[in-house]
């Protein structure tokens, strides 16, 4: 009876993990982990605080990042840009596409500068994953008005030492000081920002914009002389003294340090020069090597914007700021006057005078074209063209006669007979019918060589 209960009792624990066994395989339990959130299945409606969420795909190697990223993105964008009647922005010229780019910028800003958000959840399955950031807008609103305080703080204080500077001659600083300024409030220019200064209620942003405004549309620049005449009693070479000054208030201040630019047509194209003034508000500068051809040819002396700026800076917003003022700047106009010429000229052909036929007059006519000035008095001239030429017989065959022509020429200074250039040709032929006409065409086929040679040289030469 014993070995039988026995048995009994191990048939009913078999049957019992059999049954075990069965329930086990048709039941299956869920994985909480896939089951999507409210919030990543629609966005949550929440009054009190800014939103932002992001998804990544998990096969990016940086995909937490990612989506941290795109969901502080998504706060920065809920946190909207609004732009105040009397601020900076609303008053700017072309505001409407400065506005746009600002608002872009300030976003991208907004997202790089969140403080007191809070990670709201994070989810993810096998190919995404998730992330869930809130900012409580009393928070925000909080820690934007120290932002703001401390922004107005700053920015005051460079403004006050910005016109001290002014007052001292010392634009540069100055103008450098006020740029900072307007820089600091740069995430409240489309903010009310009235506070006082110099006992008066003024819109901060656009008091320090109007005073760099002023600033530059101040600055004074004269030329002396006010006409550069070049010529050949001067070398074509004239030296200019710029002065740079600020009207404050009807009285002149010397601006030191201040940068230029000068540009003049030059024979290789423009010349472009970059200069300070001394201590004094005073620069020298020489003009020369002048392109006569150039109509209208002056001298441009304008203030250096560009030189006033830091190069630490940021290139767009500084742009964006400066697009508007006003640049001053002096004209003078050149005056270029080509030498006067004598000429002494012996033109022979086989010994009979040429001539209108001969080089000189191919030669009086290119130069006079270029701005030189023929007299017929010697003690009236800068310079002194000597031209002799003559041909002699060749030789003839088969009918054709052959005539050579020989030509020497030289420049010099009347005043010191310093000689500035010579050269010639030699054996230049001709051939005709007779030796006359032979040493006519000999003298055609010179002329362009002469002229190729001698009015270029002399132009080189006198620059």
């Amino acid at each position: 009876m014993k070995h039988i209960a026995h048995m009994v009792l191990l048939l009913l624990v078999l049957s019992g993990c059999k049954g075990g066994q069965r329930i086990s395989g048709t039941t299956q339990v869920p994985d909480p982990s896939m089951e999507r959130p409210g919030w990543v299945q629609a966005r949550p409606m929440d009054h009190g605080h800014y939103i932002g969420i992001g998804v990544a795909n998990k096969s990016r190697p940086d995909h937490q990042e990612t989506a941290k990223k795109t969901a502080l993105n998504d706060l920065a964008s809920e946190i909207s840009v609004v732009v105040e009647g009397n601020s900076l922005l609303s008053t700017l010229d072309q505001r409407h596409r400065f506005s746009e780019s600002f608002t872009s910028n300030i976003r991208t800003r907004t997202s790089e500068q969140l403080e007191g958000f809070e990670l709201a959840g994070v989810w993810e399955n096998d190919n995404e994953y998730w992330t869930y950031y809130r900012l409580s807008k009393a928070e925000h609103a909080h820690l934007k008005a120290q932002r703001k305080a401390r922004a107005i703080g700053t920015a005051k204080d460079l403004h006050q030492r910005s016109r001290e500077s002014l007052a001292g001659g010392d634009m540069r600083t100055a103008f450098d000081q006020g740029l900072r300024a307007l820089i600091a409030m740069q995430d409240h220019w489309g903010e009310n920002d009235i506070v006082e200064v110099d006992g008066r209620q003024v819109p901060l942003a656009n008091e320090i914009y109007n005073d760099l405004q002023r600033m530059t549309s101040g600055v004074r620049i004269t030329i002396l002389p006010d006409r550069c005449e070049l010529d050949y009693t001067n070398g074509f070479r004239r030296e200019l003294l710029i002065s740079a000054g600020y009207n404050n208030n009807g009285s002149m201040l010397d601006l030191a340090q201040l940068p230029v630019v000068i540009t003049f047509p030059g024979l290789s194209g423009r010349v472009t020069e970059l200069k300070n003034t001394d201590a004094d508000g005073r620069l020298r500068t020489s003009v020369q090597r002048v392109d006569p051809t150039v109509p209208g040819k002056e001298v441009l002396v304008r203030l250096d914007l560009d030189g006033l700026v830091s190069s630490e800076l940021e290139p767009t917003l500084v742009k964006a700021i400066m697009g508007g003022l006003t640049v001053p700047e002096q004209r003078a106009a050149i005056q270029f006057t080509m030498p006067r010429i004598h000429m002494r000229t012996q033109e022979v052909n086989l010994g009979a005078p040429v001539n209108d036929a001969g080089i000189s007059l191919a030669i009086r006519e290119e130069l006079t074209k270029r701005g030189f000035r023929f007299v017929d008095r010697e003690a009236e001239s800068d310079l002194l063209l000597s031209l002799n030429a003559s041909t002699r017989e060749g030789g003839q065959a088969n009918g054709f006669h052959t005539a050579f022509l020989d030509v020497s020429y030289s420049f010099r200074d009347r005043r010191n007979q310093e000689v500035l250039h010579e050269g010639g040709r030699q054996g230049v032929k001709g051939v005709q019918l007779d030796y006359q006409r032979a040493g006519l065409d000999a003298y055609k086929r010179a002329i362009q060589e002469v002229r190729n040679d001698l009015v270029p040289a002399m132009v080189n030469i006198l620059q």
